[in-house]
C-alpha cells in the first residue's frame, strides 16, 4: 500500500495570491491521463514545413469526385478537371472516413474523426489536426494558425472546422480586411502596451506556483511525482511560449506590395483569403491554416437561385445537379488558383512553397444528398509527398483505414514524433515522400 497520504481533488498550486489547477494524480484517487506538453522540436532540414486544410461542410457529389479507375492512369473526374494542370502534384484517396455517423451533426469532425459530445473518450480530446500542429509550431511564428471562412455567418454549425484539444471551437475569421490587418498592419501603441500588460500577468502566475509546486512534490509518491513534473514541464514549455510570443510585439510585421482589401461576396471573398494564406506562408507569419466553406453561401454570383444546402440536396435531380456543379467546381477552381500561387513561389533552398506546404482539401461530409459520412472525398497536395494517383485503400468496413492515418502521416511529415492520431494508429498505407 503507498504511504502518502490522500489528496483531495480540489487541491491547488498556490502562490502571491494566484492558483493554478492540478492535473489528477493518484492521491487524488483513480489514476487519470496526466497532461503532457510536448517540447518543439524541428520541423527538419530546410525551409518549414506548412499544413493548410480546406473542409467544405456538404460534400461533393461521390460520382463527379471520385475517379474511374485507379493509380497513375486513372481519369480525371469532372468536379477537379480545374486541377488538372496540377495532376502530379496531388493524389485522391477513396474508402477514407472517421467511422461515424450522423449527417450534418458529424460534419465537425472532418479534420479530427471525434463528433464534440465524444471528445472527453479521447486522450486529446476531439483536437483536429490543424491545431494539432499549431500546437506544435507554438509561437515560432506571430500566429501558431489561421483559421478562415469567408463570408461565415454567425452561429453556421458548418462552420465548425477546427478544434483546440479543450473541445474549444476556434472561431474563423469571416472579413479578408481583418485578416489583412493582423497579418501586415502595424498594431497602434496602445494596442501593444495592453498586450504587454497581459504577458506580465501571465508570466506572474507562473512564477508565483513554482514555490508552492516544490513543497506539494515532497508530499507525493513517485508516480504522482513524475506526473507532477510532466505538468510542470508543460507549464514550462508555456512559459517558453509567452516568452517568445512578447518578442513578436516589437518585431515589425512584413511589407507586402498590395492593397488593403475591399469586403465582397463569397466568389469575391474566397480567391482573397487564399492569396492572404498565400502571402502569410511565404512571410512565414504562420505555418498552419485552415478554410471553412461556409454552408451559407450567397449562390446569387455564382447565376444560380436557390441556396447551397438546397443543391446539396438534389436527391438526383438534373437541374439540381448542375447548380451543385458549379458551386463545387468554382471552389475547385479557387483551389488551383491557390496550387499556381505556392508553385510559383520558390523557397530558399529552392523548393517551390508548394512542395513544403500539405494542403489538405475535402469534407465530413460524404454525399450531402443522402446524409452519409462515409468514403469522405479527400485529397491531398503538395507537401513532399509522391503524388499523381487515385489511391483506393480497402473499403470493407472490418478492413477500411482511418480517415486519421492520413493524418498521422501528416503530422510526421509536419514534424511532430507521432504515431498515432485520435482514431488513426499509424501512417496512412502507399503514401510516401518523394
Amino acid at each position: 500500500m503507498s504511504s502518502f497520504k490522500h489528496m483531495d481533488r480540489r487541491t491547488f498550486l498556490r502562490g502571491a495570491g494566484v492558483t493554478m489547477a492540478l492535473p489528477f494524480l493518484e492521491a487524488m484517487g483513480p489514476i487519470a491521463r496526466a497532461a503532457v506538453g510536448e517540447a518543439a522540436r524541428s520541423s527538419g532540414v530546410g525551409s518549414p514545413i506548412r499544413m493548410v486544410c480546406v473542409g467544405n461542410p456538404l460534400g461533393l457529389m461521390p460520382d463527379t469526385f471520385f475517379p474511374k479507375g485507379e493509380g497513375s492512369g486513372y481519369r480525371m473526374p469532372e468536379v477537379l478537371e480545374p486541377l488538372t494542370r496540377h495532376r502530379d502534384n496531388f493524389s485522391i484517396f477513396s474508402n477514407l472516413d472517421h467511422d461515424v455517423g450522423g449527417g450534418h451533426s458529424a460534419v465537425h469532425s472532418f479534420l479530427s474523426g471525434i463528433k464534440d459530445q465524444d471528445a472527453s473518450d479521447w486522450p486529446e480530446g476531439n483536437i483536429s489536426v490543424d491545431q494539432r500542429a499549431a500546437e506544435f509550431v507554438g509561437a515560432r511564428t506571430r500566429f501558431s494558425s489561421l483559421v478562415v471562412s469567408p463570408g461565415e455567418a454567425s452561429g453556421d454549425l458548418n462552420c465548425r472546422l477546427s478544434w483546440t484539444r479543450n473541445g474549444v471551437n476556434v472561431p474563423p475569421v469571416s472579413k479578408t480586411r481583418d485578416l489583412f490587418r493582423a497579418l501586415f498592419v502595424e498594431d497602434a501603441p496602445s494596442l501593444r502596451a495592453k498586450r504587454a500588460d497581459a504577458y506580465d500577468i501571465n508570466e506572474s502566475i507562473l512564477d508565483a506556483v513554482n514555490s508552492h509546486a516544490k513543497i506539494l512534490s515532497r508530499q507525493l509518491g513517485k508516480a504522482d511525482q513524475e506526473k507532477l513534473d510532466e505538468y510542470l514541464n508543460s507549464v514550462r514549455e508555456i512559459e517558453k511560449k509567452l516568452g517568445m510570443s512578447r518578442e513578436w510585439l516589437d518585431k515589425p510585421k512584413p511589407n507586402v506590395d498590395i492593397d488593403e482589401p475591399i469586403e465582397g461576396a463569397f466568389t469575391h471573398s474566397l480567391p482573397v483569403f487564399y492569396d492572404l494564406l498565400a502571402l502569410a506562408l511565404e512571410t512565414d507569419s504562420t505555418r498552419v491554416a485552415s478554410v471553412g466553406i461556409p454552408g451559407s453561401i450567397d449562390t446569387s454570383d455564382l447565376g444560380l437561385i436557390g441556396s447551397y444546402h438546397g443543391f446539396s440536396h438534389h436527391g438526383k435531380a438534373e437541374k439540381l445537379r448542375r447548380g451543385l456543379m458549379v458551386i463545387e467546381q468554382f471552389q475547385v477552381k479557387q483551389l488551383s488558383r491557390f496550387l499556381d500561387r505556392l508553385k510559383s513561389v520558390q523557397e530558399p533552398d529552392g523548393q517551390s512553397l508548394l512542395d513544403r506546404t500539405m494542403v489538405l482539401f475535402g469534407s465530413g461530409m460524404g454525399n450531402g444528398s443522402s446524409h452519409s459520412n462515409k468514403n469522405l472525398p479527400v485529397l491531398l497536395a503538395g507537401g513532399g509527398f509522391s503524388h499523381g494517383e487515385h489511391k483506393v485503400l480497402p473499403g470493407e468496413k472490418h478492413r477500411r483505414e482511418p480517415l486519421c492515418n492520413l493524418y498521422v502521416s501528416m503530422l510526421q511529415r509536419f514534424g511532430l514524433e507521432v504515431d498515432q492520431f485520435n482514431r488513426g494508429s499509424s501512417t496512412l498505407s502507399g503514401l510516401k515522400i518523394a
